[in-house]
This record gives structure tokens, sequence and C-alpha cells, in this order.
């Protein structure tokens, strides 16, 4: 790595009113990035702040007001040197104004052209991450695991972000409908064809990333079959996906519109949709214990989810002319013990992704060596050790 900056992603970093951090500046000039300081300092604010460079709503998927520092007049910033497979480009997103339900947005430029929302940001830069708050992902509630595919999906498929905030803004429109007595069957149509297009489009984007996933694991598996980060089996589990089943995307559309129809009335019930690409699971079995995911020790789930993660950067790699995305991996080494951290720093060295890591003690990252730039944050400073 020279010392001008990566041959791929963040040359340089900074953020203005940015959480907990009046401006910081990051200068990369390594591979690997390392982030360390106490709790509460500010190093996954700045992994949200690199999150945010890509398409959708970030590392926390919080509201784009709530990111702002305390006291800031002018609303947060993110900007961003970026080397990408068109050269280098300039990236810079912030709070701009509300949308129609007064919910606070985001801008986005690129070499100062204004972007007409995120999605854009995918042709320039994908982000990938791991945190802490995904370590009970299969043990907990099926919608967790949803949006995490979701995401897995978005960062080699941009506009998949838009078809589910349009499959979900078209959903709440039907459940209004059918809260209202009497409501018009034509209008309940049309949202409905709606739902029924934009649905069948996500589960066929879904079912092409558990395949592209699912190959890449297979391959790895007969790599390395002693991998620390086992091999796995990914399936789905919802109704589209099975209606795509040896069915071409126009019958689905087709059929699921039916079961839209007949389900009204139960549907009005509930007071909610209760079929469709909402309700999809992802199915995880740890391939050499043959066992689901959700029954296997805590140290095995954050193996597979690592594995999961480093195949997923692989996938992209494939597909985004060569470049791996860049990878965000908050407080990853506490949580793996010393055989695991070895195999994960040679995993990245062999992808040559730029990752960002985040932990409280350097110690941890020893082995990186000069493959890394070390950086001390406290209390929103960051400062190169």
């Amino acid at each position: 790595m020279s010392g001008d900056g990566p041959r791929h992603g963040i040359r340089r970093l900074v953020l203005t009113d940015f959480r907990n951090y009046v401006r910081a500046v990051v200068e990369p000039r390594r591979p690997c990035v390392v982030l360390t300081g106490d709790n509460g300092a500010g190093k996954t604010n700045l992994l949200e702040a690199v999150s945010l460079l890509g398409p959708g709503r970030g590392l926390r998927g919080a509201p784009f007001a709530e990111i702002s520092r305390h006291g800031a007049e002018g609303g947060w910033a993110v900007a961003a040197r970026l080397a990408g497979p068109g050269g280098d480009s300039d990236i810079g997103t912030g709070l701009a104004g509300t949308d129609a339900d007064g919910q606070a947005t985001r801008q986005v430029k690129v070499d100062g052209t204004m972007l007409r929302g995120s999605g854009g940001l995918g042709d320039h830069v994908r982000v990938v991450w791991l945190t802490p708050a995904m370590d009970r992902l299969f043990t907990g509630p099926a919608g967790d695991r949803r949006r995490f595919l979701d995401r897995l999906v978005v960062a080699f498929d941009p506009a998949h972000g838009t078809r589910v905030n349009s499959f979900e803004k078209a959903m709440r429109e039907r459940n209004r409908l059918l809260d209202r007595p009497g409501a018009d069957p034509v209008w309940l149509d049309g949202v409905e064809t709606q739902m029924a297009e934009n649905g069948v489009a996500i589960a066929a984007a879904r079912r092409d990333a558990v395949a592209c996933l699912g190959a890449i694991l297979d391959e790895r598996r007969a790599v390395a079959p002693d991998s620390p980060f086992p091999w796995m089996t990914l399936a789905l589990d919802g109704l589209l996906e099975g209606l795509l089943d040896g069915a071409p995307a126009v019958e689905a559309e087709d059929r699921y519109r039916r079961v839209l129809r007949e389900a009204r009335g139960r549907d009005a019930a509930a007071g909610r949709t209760l079929d469709g690409p909402h309700r999809t699971d992802i199915l995880v079995e740890h391939g050499p214990k043959a066992a689901p995911a959700r029954e296997c020790s805590t140290g095995e789930q954050k193996a597979l989810l690592v594995g999961m993660v480093l195949a997923h950067a692989r996938v992209i790699q494939g597909t985004f002319d060569g470049y791996p995305p860049i990878l965000l991996l908050d407080e990853i080494a506490a949580h793996l013990d010393a055989g695991r951290r070895q195999a994960l720093f040679a995993e990245l060295a062999g992808l040559g992704a730029q990752v960002w890591m985040t932990g409280t003690e350097v110690a941890l990252f020893a082995e990186l060596g000069d493959r890394a730039c070390f950086n001390t944050v406290v209390d929103g400073r960051v400062t190169p050790s």
C-alpha cells in the first residue's frame, strides 16, 4: 500500500457536527484502519459515518435528525475522497429537509452533483458491516434477519432498498384502506398491484443474493474445509420465494395479487397484511454440525456471522469490477479467540478490502503490524497513534 492512500476505499474522511464530533479528519494510509479507545469515545460513530457513504440509512438505521451533534446549528455532514471503480470521486452527504411525511431526509452529492437519493452511491462504493448488535441475529426475531438480508442485497443491488420502501408504503396504504368500511375495491386492486410488482422483485433479489452467497460458501468449503469460520447452508422461508419456484415473475405476481384479494377480510380483522415479503425469514444451518444456527453456541454463531460477511464481501468483489466493499467491523477482535482473530486477519489480507475496526485494546490488533494505521479516539477526537 503506497503512502498516497488505498487503491480503493476512503482516502480522506471528514466529519462535521456528526454525533459527538465537532470536526474530525481521518486519512487512511494502510488497508486496515484501527480505532481504539474507551467505550463511548465515538468509535462506532465513526463507522456509522462511513456507512452513510453507501446506499441506505447507515449502520444504525437512525433517523437522520438524531445524528446531528447536540447543540449544532447546521445539521451534520460527512465528506470523503474515495478511490473506486471509476477512479477517485468526492462524496458528500448530510442532513437536508423533511419529506412529505415530515421525516428528516439527507442529501447526497457526488463530484458536486446532487443525486435524487442515496441509491446512486452504490455505483461508487459498497459498504458492509458487522456490529455487536448483530450477535443475537440467529436467536432474535425474524425481522432482524430480514433486515440483515436486505442490507446484504442492497450492497450489490442498490435499487433493492427503493423496492422495499415502495412495497412498505403500498402496504401501509392497503392497511389504511382495509381499516375503512366500504373501501373502494378498484383502489385496493391498484395498491395490491403495486405490492405484487415490488414484492416479487424483492423476493427475486433475495433469492439471487442467497444463491450467490451459497456458491461462494461452497467454494470456501472446498478450499478451506477446516476454517474457524465454518461453512453453512442458507435457505429462504417465505410465501413469494416459494411462488417463484419454477414459475416466472409475472405468474408469481398474479398469484400474489389473488392471495391479497382473497385475504382482505382476514387482514382487515388483523389490522395488518399477513402475507408478503415482509414476513420472509432466512434460515442458516451450521454445516459441520448440521444444526440450526439458533441452536449453536455464542462463539459458533459469531463465527458463522463473520463467515457470512466475508462471503458477502467476495460476492460484491466479483460483481463490482473486482472491487471489494469497505468492511466495518465494530468491536470484532474482543469477541474472537486468538486463533479466530489470526484467521480473520489472514482472510482480510487475502480479500484486499479496506477494513475499519474498533476495539478498546490496541494489543488485540498487534498482529496487523504495518498493514494497519492505528488511531486513538477520545471524546470525539481522532489522533493517529
